[in-house]
């Protein structure tokens, strides 16, 4: 992918404030694509605040389902014709960054200190970041009670490490009519994802601060040994299965046990479901609860005409207040340890072990080409699973590949 002629014109027309031209672009909208299937009432509220103190630079938001989201994003920039501002994931940034086709919006430390650990990270390439984290994920284990009572064991007792968590699953298949563990596999990003909440519950990693591919490890070998070992407990053909699909045998009331969201408890308690949630099992070389941190990013593209003016509104509207706001009406985990998150873990314990995890936990890793590191994840998880191959050779052969996309 190569900057056109046409973002190259846009660069020009960005620089030329000492000019006539500097009140035509002052007139301009802020476009700024929103993922999603509506705007958010408090970023409703965000956009009306800043329009009454901006009048000359008005946002004009466009919803775009997630499906076509970031697809559309890429092609406008890559077309000459880049959005303002919008929301992407933050996979996405070491992509566009080394594409020349967003702007750098650098933290000072203060702001990096402000948010939990490694949530920066998410956003540095370079030395540098390249967006502003608006959304994060992090997940824990949520386990059916009662299938753990009909199968012998505590319902009130989560196991703590991967040999618990095989031993569980493998004693509710055996003494329920449900599955132990549900397995994700399908050819879908959450089958990376979920495969990362092993390797970040055994102090793992992928690539290094400098760029280095670390994923050939005792400690991810050791990841994908325990994902091979929980299969024969999980549901029958797990490569048909992504997170969603897996949450629904759960809700059914057929899983012991699925990684998962925040939300999976309130659709648990919906679907009747007496359920317990808990940190993440760990592998023998975990230093503390662990979870993949991943984070969606505001960022500004270059061409626009509007850049410096796109960084203010994306600051304004995640300052801590406003951003905490936002999290707390989309059910997100808090990107900033505030005093309001310590209430509400007071007032929802349930969501201590989303939190915990963080601490420990690592990155969605930043590669040039995050496609094909997907590609090459989702191939490793599934060919271990489906037993093509072994988890030592198959974890060389991804390590290998995994160079060229970095």
């Amino acid at each position: 992918m190569k900057k056109t002629s046409k973002v190259l014109l846009a660069s020009l027309v960005a620089l030329a404030g000492t000019t006539g031209l500097t009140t035509a672009i002052q007139a301009e909208e802020i476009s700024f694509i929103v993922c999603g299937d509506e705007v958010q009432p408090s970023w409703s509220g965000y956009f009306e605040e800043w329009n009454a103190a901006n009048p000359d630079w008005p946002v004009a938001p466009e919803v775009v389902g997630w499906g076509q989201c970031q697809d559309k994003v890429t092609t406008l920039a890559a077309a000459g014709s880049p959005v303002a501002l919008a929301y992407v994931g933050s996979r996405t940034l070491k992509q566009l960054a080394l594409n020349d086709l967003i702007v750098e919006i650098p933290m000072t430390e203060e702001e990096k200190a402000s948010y939990y650990n490694y949530v920066p990270e998410t956003v540095t390439f370079d030395g540098t970041q390249w967006g502003i984290p608006v959304a994060f994920s992090t997940k824990a284990l949520f386990w059916n009670k009662d299938l753990f009572e009909e199968a012998g064991l505590d319902p009130e007792v989560a196991p703590k490490t991967w040999e618990e968590e095989i031993a569980f699953a493998k004693q509710i298949e055996e003494n329920t009519d449900a599955d132990g563990f549900g397995l994700v596999a399908k050819t879908f990003d959450n089958t990376m994802h979920q495969f990362l909440h092993w390797v970040y519950t055994n102090n793992g990693q992928v690539i290094d601060a400098e760029g280095n591919i670390t994923f050939n490890s005792p400690q991810v070998l050791a990841a994908l040994e325990a994902l091979k070992e929980i299969t024969a407990y999980s549901e029958e053909g797990p490569t048909a299965y992504e997170q969603n699909e897996v949450r629904a045998i759960f809700l059914d009331g057929k899983l012991g046990m699925v990684q998962g969201a925040i939300s999976t408890g309130n659709l648990a308690t919906e679907a009747g479901i007496n359920w317990g949630v808990a940190p993440l099992p760990l592998g023998p070389d975990a230093q503390g609860p662990g979870t993949l941190l991943i984070t969606d990013s505001l960022a500004v593209f270059k061409g626009s005409g509007v850049e410096e003016k796109a960084i203010e509104l994306a600051k304004f509207m995640t300052t801590p207040e406003r951003q905490w706001a936002y999290e707390k009406e989309a059910g997100l985990t808090p990107l900033r340890p505030l005093p309001e998150v310590e209430e509400m873990v007071a007032e929802n314990p349930t969501w201590k072990p989303f939190i915990d995890g963080i601490e420990y936990g690592g990155p969605e890793p930043l590669f040039t080409d995050y496609q094909g590191l997907q590609n090459v994840m989702i191939e490793l998880v599934q060919s271990v699973v489906t037993g093509q191959a072994e988890p030592a050779a198959a974890l060389e052969r991804a390590a290998s590949e995994l160079e060229q996309y970095k």
